[in-house]
């Protein structure tokens, strides 16, 4: 009776099996290499969930659980809508009678197996076997019941509507700001009963629930043995649901549904070939590629999509509409690296920001746009940066006027606050005269409505973050030959100048008259998340947050030897405290080296900023260790939140050995490759390819470089050195060159100057 089960594990073994394997490296293609659980352990906050998607795709599920060393999965999910968030619908399957079940069961299990398109387990109490296939907008799951009694199902809405009709349950999930996800659902069996659940007992006389915990019961004759239920889901209705399942899945075999998910990852992931590297570099790196697929997601069903930046539904007019993508972690690499790999995807991503723009209130950029519209987290407006990066980068399919306009208002419209979407205030007004954020001082009340009662002020965080905004808008209105535009922000992209104390080379925050506040701690200042003054990071890393312009940061610093000095010392500067008491108040500050954090995304860049300063050999060492250290192939692989791709991202630059350190600039710092060769597809037949020759765990050092041919001695390249397709050789070995990319012409390029 167990024959059913058993298969589902032996397949699930096959699809998912990185510890035990015995193939060749040369038969595995790109999606063997990716494994779902690296992170799911935290370190302390949450870093990532086994997601199982196809590329961007509306679809997304994981198993629910509060994490995984939780010991019972809550049902089995169905639905997504939000990277973190809990499945719409629940499915509980069960076998014989059970006394008074709940709308949902939760379940011990094992035997798991998560690929990025397919996920089995065993709910072993129950002894059900369950195996699932994911298409873009519809699912399959198969599951295996092995008693010799009638097998039941029930399906779940946390809050909504479900229904059954004597064919298929449909319904839907009440989400936040206007909208819903819609379900339809059919099983291949006709069930013997169909009733509502409520409080344990289902009535058969009843088709329809609505409310919390809507649920639906069917119960199937005994010696069912295997029960298949493909479903599709909408935004729109319950009838686009339908249909997109229809297109989608048109039958009952989840074979082919698991070899065509296989099919659409290995095309995505195949988009960088790597050679070389030990066997986990290999799993780090495709896992890493993997995450960065999680989002945006592209929500058009049949040219049309439901956006809840007005409520309504639109025509797509041909082109695919994303959202849920928490820009201020994604600007930074995810978005750079789609510039690279997928450019018409990257493309339509901006154009839906523009559309978004157009449905607003408010045509501002957006900053953090979900499913559920744009929640406006986080500081400062990076949307502009993804235009000019990928402008400056050859993607132009886009309307570069409209994008300059709504970004120029999302800066000077929109308030500065974090975590707001109200107009311009006192706080902007203040911005726009004095040019920095006022602080407040220890224990001084907060007078300004816009200003968010926990997330603060985050002064020296937002003034650096504008002004890096600021230096985007220079660049795009300098593109659209918008002379006065451009001085203005040119002008203003230097307002982190106002908050550099030039006696401790810390941005340091101000009161509203010019002092700075005093007595200051730069570990510790600020609160929870430093976030009177900064934002999740303590000053430590803030000091380095002035990705446009490093090399006006090495003049504010004195020089080279001063600001290595300070880079080193950020590396190497203690906790100040115990780790109980640093992460009590600095939870988002963890992987910690000395005071810098590998786990959140203002760290980024800053491993690379010896490259400006003529030690380019410090950052090949410092990337070697950091990847060695922090991105592992293991549950506890990840340091900190991982955020969709915003920290992933930097692995696979950094494994493939370069770096976008400023977007907006189109060049990239060169560091230490870990494969002996990389060949990334950039479209229309073209290819960078990366030969590290000799590169081995030991020999992470350059020795020399060639780039298409010519001797190489800059640690950085240009987009354009590469956009035609390229070849970048580099000869490793054990000890520092440190002659290598060292010279005073050799720091990658800055902003320009005030004129």
């Amino acid at each position: 009776m167990k024959t059913a089960r058993l298969l589902v594990l032996i397949l699930g073994s096959v699809i998912l099996n990185h510890g035990c394997t015995t193939d060749n490296a040369k038969s595995r293609e790109p999606v063997d290499y990716v494994n779902p659980y690296i992170g799911n352990i935290s370190h302390l906050l949450v870093p990532t969930y086994p997601t199982v998607h196809l590329p961007n795709s509306m679809l997304r599920v994981y198993p629910e659980r509060a994490d995984y060393t939780t010991l019972k999965l809550r049902g089995l999910p169905l639905v997504i809508t939000s990277h973190r968030g809990s499945s719409a619908f629940i499915l509980s399957p069960f076998q014989g009678e059970m006394s008074s079940p709940g709308p949902v069961i939760s379940y011990t299990w094992d035997h798991e197996k998560i690929s990025p398109y397919s996920y089995s387990v065993v709910l072993d109490e129950q002894d059900i076997g369950v195996e699932m296939g994911v298409s873009r907008q519809s699912a399959l799951y198969e599951l295996s019941f092995p008693k010799e009694e009638k097998s039941n199902i029930i399906l779940n809405s946390r809050h909504g509507e479900m229904k059954w009709d004597g064919k298929a349950v449909s319904g839907y999930q009440n989400l936040d700001n206007r909208t819903k996800v819609f379900i339809y659902l059919e099983p291949d069996i006709k069930p013997s009963f169909a009733g509502v659940l409520k409080e344990g007992r289902a009535d058969e006389s009843l088709t329809e629930a609505s409310g919390r915990n809507a649920a639906i019961l069917l119960s199937f004759p005994e010696r069912t043995g295997t029960l298949k239920l493909r479903y599709g889901i909408s935004f729109i209705d319950t009838d686009q649901a339908k249909k997109n399942l229809e297109r989608e899945i048109k039958d009952f075999d989840i074979a082919r549904i698991h070899s065509e998910g296989r099919r659409i990852w290995n095309e995505a992931l195949g988009k960088i070939r790597v050679t070389g590297g030990s066997e986990d570099d290999r799993i780090v790196f495709y896992t890493s590629l993997y995450r960065t697929y999680e989002r945006p997601v592209n929500i058009t069903e049949d040219d049309r999509y439901f956006s809840a930046f007005d409520g309504k539904v639109h025509d797509s007019e041909g082109v695919p509409f994303y959202t849920d993508d928490w820009i201020w972690d994604t600007y930074r690499a995810t978005h750079p690296l789609r510039v690279l790999t997928e450019p018409v995807l990257e493309t339509n991503i901006i154009r839906s920001f523009l559309r978004m723009t157009d449905q607003m209130e408010n045509p501002w950029m957006p900053t953090f746009p979900e499913i559920t519209g744009d929640s406006r987290r986080m500081n400062s407006n990076h949307g502009v940066a993804t235009v000019i990066d990928a402008y400056r980068k050859g993607l132009k399919d886009f309307d570069l006027e409209k994008a300059y306009e709504v970004s120029k208002r999302a800066v000077m419209e929109k308030t500065l606050a974090p975590w707001s979407g109200k107009p311009a205030g006192r706080l902007d007004e203040f911005y726009k005269e004095h040019g920095y954020i006022p602080a407040l001082a220890e224990n001084e009340k907060e007078t300004i409505p816009e200003v968010h009662s926990f997330e603060k002020r985050q002064a020296v965080a937002v003034t650096l973050g504008t002004a890096y905004d600021q230096w985007c808008l220079a660049q795009i209105a300098k593109e659209l030959g918008k002379t006065d535009d451009y001085r203005y922000f040119l002008e203003c992209s230097y307002n982190y100048r106002k908050l550099f104390n030039a006696e401790t080379d810390f941005f340091h925050p101000k009161d509203s008259k010019g002092n700075f506040i005093m007595p200051f701690d730069y570990k510790f200042s600020g609160g929870m998340g430093a976030r009177d003054y900064y934002g999740e990071n303590n000053a430590y890393v803030y000091r380095w947050d002035v990705q446009h312009n490093i090399a006006d940061l090495i003049s504010l610093m004195g020089g080279n030897e001063n600001f290595v000095t300070r880079l080193d010392e950020t590396f190497n500067e203690p906790l100040g405290k115990s780790k109980y008491e640093f992460y009590a108040q600095l939870p988002d500050h963890t992987g910690n080296v000395g005071q810098f954090s590998m786990a959140n995304e203002p760290s980024l860049h800053i491993p690379y900023l010896y490259n400006y300063a003529g030690q380019p050999w410090r950052s090949q060492k410092l990337i070697r260790t950091l990847l060695f250290e922090w991105f592992r192939n293991d549950l506890m692989g990840v340091p900190g939140d991982e955020d969709g791709g915003g920290t992933t991202a930097f692995v696979v630059f950094s494994k493939l050995g370069f770096y976008p350190v400023t977007p907006g600039s189109p060049t990239y710092n060169i560091g230490s490759p870990v494969f002996t060769e990389s060949v990334m597809d950039l479209g229309n037949g073209k290819e960078f390819k990366i030969v590290a020759v000799n590169c081995s765990e030991e020999n992470k050092y350059i020795q020399s470089a060639r780039l298409n041919g010519r001797e190489w001695n800059k640690p950085w390249f240009s987009h354009d050195d590469i956009s035609d397709g390229a070849t970048l050789e580099l000869v490793m070995g054990p000890a520092p060159e440190r002659q290598w990319g060292s010279g005073p012409d050799s720091a990658p390029p800055s902003a320009e100057k005030i004129e």
